[in-house]
């Protein structure tokens, strides 16, 4: 299947515009770049009842999160999703995934609390771990305080978020908790290698690179050796079972489309329920590109629709 005829066009002008490889710039640049590709391909975000900007403690300082209230509800009526954003560990922040969360509270009628965990290269692996493990205690902990209810907690995130989202879950599973209704995994790299035949397909031309893919490990590693590590890669933990339940969203044409349905099937396999669902026609961030993709919106509405679900009282 081709790409989705809307996808192309943002391919086309990406391309027109002959922006160097992310390890060819500074980081800086880098990560306003990519702000400026969200905002150019989805510029209008939606009303939300309350936005609100706080931090919570961390293992490395304060973490800053944005908590998205879809409606006034009374105490612990609506459940809570943890929203860890996409960006290969470097780029991402609270700005550039604003709009998605918006619609995600709406859509899913739940509290969001979106976590700007520590970017690499200046905090390596295992900091943005280490900091969404912190900020799903802290919800489970002090959910209420947000008026929602902690028993009703779900994790996910995109791309990067993703991978941190199965790391998320592994630990609750081995911890003991917190209990997790859902882990919604959007993209996400969750293998310890590029040897996929989707990473050798879509290694040039589909927006995410082989080569900047590369340099995101790169910086996420700082110089470790992570190949056999389960918190880098969650595709090879020793066991899958007990998990919490998952939603899989993949693109035809993303390097990391088949390392997210190799996840789906070892869920499966372990006896986890899971759900992959791949749009053919999408390439990789096309949730962000709401204002230009009827993929992203279909996407949008399908991962709203299953939030609800999975936190409804």
């Amino acid at each position: 299947m081709a790409v989705d005829a809307d996808l192309q066009k943002i391919l086309d002008m990406i391309k027109a515009a002959d922006r160097p490889a992310y390890k060819d710039i500074p980081v800086a640049e880098a990560r306003a770049g990519y702000q400026v590709t969200v905002g150019l391909f989805d510029p209008d975000g939606e009303e939300i009842h309350h936005r609100e900007d706080r931090t919570i403690p961390g293992p490395g300082g304060d973490i800053p999160i944005r908590v998205y209230w879809p409606r006034q509800a009374a105490d612990r009526e609506l459940g809570v999703f943890i929203y860890l954003h996409g960006g290969g560990f470097v780029i991402g922040d609270l700005d550039t995934h604003d709009h998605l969360c918006r619609r995600l509270a709406n859509r899913g009628d739940c509290i969001v609390v979106s976590v700007h965990y520590r970017l690499a290269p200046e905090h390596p692996f295992p900091a943005a771990g280490e900091d969404c493990i912190a900020a799903m205690n802290w919800c489970a902990a002090n959910g209420a305080e947000l008026g929602g209810d902690p028993t009703r907690l779900a994790i996910g995130g995109d791309s990067a978020g993703g991978n941190l989202s199965a790391v998320c879950a592994l630990e609750a599973r081995d911890k003991g908790g917190p209990d997790l209704a859902l882990q919604m995994l959007i993209y996400p790299g969750v293998a310890a290698d590029a040897n996929s035949a989707s990473h050798g397909e879509f290694a040039e031309g589909y927006l995410l690179t082989g080569e900047n893919i590369a340099w995101f490990w790169e910086q996420y590693a700082g110089g470790q050796d992570l190949a056999a590590n389960p918190a880098f890669a969650p595709l090879i933990a020793a066991d899958h079972r007990g998990l919490a339940p998952a939603e899989i969203i993949v693109g035809g044409h993303d390097p990391l489309r088949d390392e997210g349905i190799a996840y789906g099937e070892t869920l499966r396999a372990a006896g986890v329920t899971a759900n992959v669902v791949n749009y053919e026609g999408a390439i990789h961030a096309f949730m962000q590109f709401y204002g230009a993709s009827q993929a992203c919106r279909e996407a949008v509405d399908h991962c709203g629709a299953v939030l609800k679900r999975a936190l409804s009282t």
